[in-house]
């Protein structure tokens, strides 16, 4: 049995890397107080400078003007990107139980589910390997979200000019 203190001393746990999300998106969400100031914000900063430049230059070429115009349809801007990491924390938070009941498409779910079968240990070695390779995303996911947030944090507090105080 391990001690509360043993748990949270461990760094590399799913549940920490799960933690540090969690409070990225919530720091995200508790310096952003005018969300709607991200619109037509780019999510980098490089990739809309060179379209701008590229712009500027009056370069008459197709190719590069196809070029721009796929990527800028690609690309989401930052507060889509924040709607998107907010949503995505209360999915952590809430699990999607929540969700699939008030569509309904849980309940179906939950009818049409077979019996459980007898596990056989061929069975086992899969779900071992199935659930380290799910483990092994889940942490390079959360790390990126959690990047991803303190970044969107950081370019809102620059663009309403509070970038003294990026921690």
């Amino acid at each position: 049995m391990q001690m509360s203190g043993e748990r949270d001393s461990n760094k590399h746990s799913l549940i920490n890397v799960m933690h540090r999300f969690i409070a990225a998106a919530n720091n995200m969400d508790e310096t952003i107080m005018v969300p709607s100031l991200l619109r037509d914000v780019p999510l980098e900063e490089e990739r809309a400078a060179g379209r701008t430049e590229a712009n500027n230059n009056n370069n008459d070429d197709d190719d590069d003007r196809d070029d721009d115009r796929r990527a800028s349809e690609q690309q989401r801007d930052m507060y889509e990107h924040y709607l998107l990491l907010k949503s995505m924390k209360n999915d952590m938070e809430w699990g999607l139980l929540k969700r699939e009941m008030s569509t309904g498409g849980f309940l179906e779910m939950a009818v049409k589910q077979e019996e459980p079968k007898a596990v056989s240990d061929s069975d086992s070695a899969d779900l071992e390997r199935q659930f380290h390779f799910h483990l092994r995303g889940l942490f390079g996911v959360l790390s990126k979200l959690t990047l991803q947030a303190d970044h969107v944090t950081n370019r809102y507090k620059r663009e309403i000019g509070g970038g003294n105080f990026i921690r």
